[in-house]
């Protein structure tokens, strides 16, 4: 299992900067206007070899400031519930406010690594003035700039030393499957399908399952393991809030995995959650399966389904190879098809092809496909 490290802090001190600085990539908008970060950012970092994944929560102002307050608070929940390691960014230059208070005073009963990250400390005044921060409680300050880099190899030492180190798992090397997607979308209803007995429980509302589930399962003649990511935690506060949550739970069971299953809703198409888990399935390099449920619930004739099948890759291309089927997992319709073809995805991505294999096809594509001189030389490739 990968860890997860989520930047927390109230907006416009650098989380996205230093989301950016950590995964060397410029993928978070960074703007001087307090919330501008508003979908939620994941990126995979690698420090001395280790690598882990990122989560930038944002920080989002809308309204007055007691609204602004609560989804900060919020934003800290969610990511104290999944992450394995917290960076509490803080900004050296405005010095401790409320809201730095509010979310220390959270993040002092978290039973697992917090660390307290002074931002933007350019100068050694800047790093006398971050001793303010100490009040907070957290224990040692780790000054950095997110924005030269200055400090955060430092930083990122302590990070990884606290990573928990693979063990021996007791469960089975065996083919691990992930049924990912966004909420009510039927995941635990296939999961339950398939092992014909109530596993989750499962209700209308989204979030009912709490926790993921790994549950071994055997279909023809294979064992393997089912990650269900069992949706997200029932919420009162708004959709955003959901849909960060469980983003968050798919990135466990997406490490986690060898192959997923990303199930879409027929009557919502593929939306903009949709391809942010994709997304990751593909950063993560995972084999997947599309698995369009509620299509009992459809209009169609004969040639909906292929036209359906078009789109869905269009929107996820360029990877239009990615197997699309069709379900309705309350009445049990091609839910075995689904697993027939993650399995075979799964056969696909362990097998290794020979060389001389690689070299009948490509070679003679090369010959018809010059690759461009080098040094005023023809490049002439002898095997793959």
């Amino acid at each position: 299992m990968g860890n997860i490290v989520a930047i927390v802090g109230r907006p416009n001190v650098g989380k996205s900067t230093l989301f950016n600085r950590l995964i060397e990539k410029r993928e978070a908008i960074v703007d001087p206007t307090a919330g501008t970060t508003r979908d939620r950012h994941y990126g995979k970092a690698e420090w001395t070899g280790t690598v882990f994944s990122v989560i930038d929560t944002g920080g989002y102002v809308s309204g007055s400031d007691d609204v602004f307050e609560d989804r900060i608070r919020e934003q800290v929940r969610l990511a104290i519930d999944e992450a394995d390691t917290i960076l509490f960014l803080v900004d050296v230059h405005g010095g401790v406010t409320v809201l730095d208070e509010a979310i220390a005073e959270m993040l002092r009963r978290v039973e697992k690594p917090v660390h307290l990250v002074a931002n933007k400390v350019d100068t050694g005044d800047r790093q006398f003035d971050a001793a303010e921060f100490y009040t907070l409680g957290l224990g040692e300050v780790h000054c950095i700039s997110a924005q030269s880099g200055a400090g955060t190899g430092d930083l990122l030492d302590v990070v990884v030393a606290g990573f928990t180190k693979p063990t021996e798992e007791d469960e089975p090397d065996l083919p691990r499957i992930a049924i990912v997607g966004k909420p009510n979308v039927g995941k635990s209803s296939l999961l339950n399908a398939l092992l014909g007995r109530e596993q989750q429980i499962v209700t209308p509302i989204a979030g009912t399952t709490r926790d993921p589930v790994n549950t071994r399962y055997n279909a023809f003649g294979f064992d393997m393991l089912l990650l269900d990511t069992a949706g997200i935690r029932r919420k009162s506060r708004v959709e955003e809030d959901i849909e960060f949550y469980s983003v968050m739970r798919s990135i466990r069971a997406i490490e986690d995995s060898d192959v997923c299953i990303l199930m879409i809703d027929a009557q919502d198409g593929v939306q903009h959650q949709d391809l942010q888990i994709f997304s990751i399935i593909e950063r993560n390099g995972k084999g997947v399966v599309v698995l369009v449920n509620k299509w009992d619930l459809m209009e169609k004739d004969t040639h909906t389904a292929k036209a359906y099948e078009e789109d869905v890759k269009q929107r996820l291309a360029p990877f239009t190879d990615v197997p699309v089927i069709f379900t309705s997992v309350t009445d049990r319709k091609r839910i075995h098809k689904a697993m027939e073809m993650a399995l075979q995805v799964f056969q696909d991505r362990s097998r290794r092809v020979p060389t001389h294999k690689l070299n009948e096809v490509m070679l003679p594509e090369i010959e018809r496909h010059q690759p461009p001189m080098y040094k005023g030389k023809t490049v002439r490739i002898k095997y793959v």
